[in-house]
């Protein structure tokens, strides 16, 4: 069923900029460019979407499905955790390429490192936390949980490209094999920190949109 759900959402539920934005992992080749930017867009994507659901009653339509209320909540983290992943996935090749197309650097901020994708991983389970929980309190009021959620998000990104630009942090915006093996713990508590994000989202929220009444 969880599958049919996540089919459901694909198809019907996923507002059409969700796939446009997916594919901006490949900003990452642009020169002289925040690439804390995919990481914004990647939030925004999903916001769209809801946005998209509450206009079309999505929400409403998939209570009256033979599934749990549980299965919705879960359908719509699934949506965002694939959305999110696509778009690293499709700028990996795209961040080895500029290593070898743009060897001087990126002067507007970090690169495209280990570092990075594990910042940004932290950015993606931000965002995701405060914006499932918060929109599920109603499951539909998505305007004020997006605003509550890219807010923290916006200044994480902030952080991440002007830290680098400090020298006791230059090391964050190296793209050399020794010294991205020192990034990599950076890498490993991203993936932590989202995937017990992404859990912690889910189980709130499906207990929030449980006592909500449609």
């Amino acid at each position: 069923m969880i599958f049919n759900l996540l089919y459901k959402e694909l198809r019907l539920a996923a507002h059409p900029n969700l796939y446009t934005f997916t594919l901006l992992g490949v900003l990452v080749i642009v020169p002289a460019y925040p690439y804390g930017m995919v990481f914004l867009f990647g939030c925004l994507a999903p916001y769209l979407t809801f946005m998209y659901g509450r206009e079309t009653n999505d929400i409403y339509y998939t209570t009256l499905l033979p599934a749990k209320k549980g299965d919705t909540v879960k359908a719509k983290c699934m949506l965002m955790v694939l959305a999110q992943m696509t778009q690293l996935l499709i700028s990996l090749p795209f961040a080895v390429l500029r290593v070898h197309v743009l060897p001087n650097g990126n002067p507007a901020g970090i690169e495209a490192n280990v570092a990075y994708y594990g910042f940004g991983l932290i950015i993606y389970s931000i965002f995701n936390v405060i914006l499932l929980t918060q929109f599920f309190k109603t499951a539909y009021k998505v305007d004020m949980a997006f605003l509550l959620a890219i807010i923290p998000s916006a200044i994480a990104v902030i952080i991440m490209e002007v830290i680098v630009h400090f020298p006791e942090f230059k090391w964050l915006d190296s793209v050399a094999p020794i010294i991205m093996l020192r990034q990599l713990p950076i890498l490993v508590v991203g993936i932590i920190v989202y995937i017990i994000g992404m859990l912690i989202a889910y189980r709130v929220s499906a207990k929030r949109f449980d006592q909500v009444d449609l």
